[in-house]
C-alpha cells in the first residue's frame, strides 16, 4: 500500500510543502517543489535523510568546561545516537580552537567532528 509523506524543503527560504508517495523504499511521485533543489531534498529526505550534528565536548584545564563541536558535513541521520554517544565519551585538554579535529573519522563515515569555539586554557592550571 502507498505510504504519503508531507514536507517542508528547507533548501530555501520559500519553503514548499512537498508531497512524496513511496511504495516500500521507490518513489512513486514528488509533487509540490518550485525548484530542483526541492525535488532533491525530497528525494534524499526519504530515501537516505542526513543532519549536521551540533553539540559540546567536555574539556580538560580550560576557562570553560565545555566546547562547542559539530559534524563537518551531514552524517545518516540513522547515526545520530551512535554521534553523540562518541561525542559524550570525549574529553579534550585545554586549549582547543575553531576546527581543531575532536573525532577523527565518525563512526567510519569519513567526516570529522571538529570544535566551533574557542576555549583557552585556564591560567593558574599545571603551575603555570
Amino acid at each position: 500500500m502507498p505510504e504519503k509523506r508531507n514536507l517542508i524543503c528547507i533548501n530555501c527560504p520559500v519553503g514548499c510543502l512537498i508531497e512524496v508517495t513511496l511504495d516500500g523504499d521507490t518513489i512513486n511521485s514528488i509533487k509540490g517543489y518550485q525548484c530542483k533543489r526541492g525535488l532533491e531534498y525530497a528525494r534524499a529526505e526519504c530515501t537516505n535523510p542526513v543532519r549536521t550534528v551540533t553539540s559540546t565536548v567536555r574539556v580538560k584545564d580550560g576557562i570553560l568546561p565545555v566546547a562547542p563541536v559539530k559534524t563537518e558535513k551531514p552524517i545518516p541521520k540513522r547515526l545520530i545516537r551512535d554521534c553523540m554517544k562518541e561525542i559524550n565519551r570525549c574529553c579534550v585538554q585545554a586549549p582547543v580552537k575553531i576546527g581543531d579535529v575532536i573525532v577523527e573519522n565518525l563512526l567510519g563515515t569519513g567526516v570529522n567532528i571538529v570544535a566551533t569555539g574557542n576555549v583557552p586554557e585556564a591560567h593558574g592550571k599545571n603551575g603555570s
